[in-house]
């Protein structure tokens, strides 16, 4: 008998480096940036959140410091709330 195995099950999930911008924006926000992305402010004003699945557990992480902190439109979309 041949069992059908979810192909999702054998990928390890991708992990990707999160920083916080330590200058809040206009509106308070400390935005969450995946390494990489084009709107990362220079590195002097970055905080390393960590190594993370997904930009939700990056986004909690900021929070511990930064309770106000967003994703960024650009490469954490599914985080930004405004």
């Amino acid at each position: 008998m041949l069992r059908h195995v979810n192909s999702n099950q054998n990928r390890e999930a991708k992990m990707a480096k999160y920083y916080v911008n330590k200058n809040a924006q206009d509106n308070g926000d400390h935005e969450v940036h995946e390494q990489g992305c084009s709107r990362m402010p220079s590195e002097q004003n970055l905080q390393y959140l960590g190594d993370f699945t997904n930009c939700q557990d990056a986004v909690r992480a900021a929070k511990k410091t930064y309770p106000q902190s967003n994703g960024c439109y650009y490469c954490s979309n599914e985080c930004h709330t405004q």
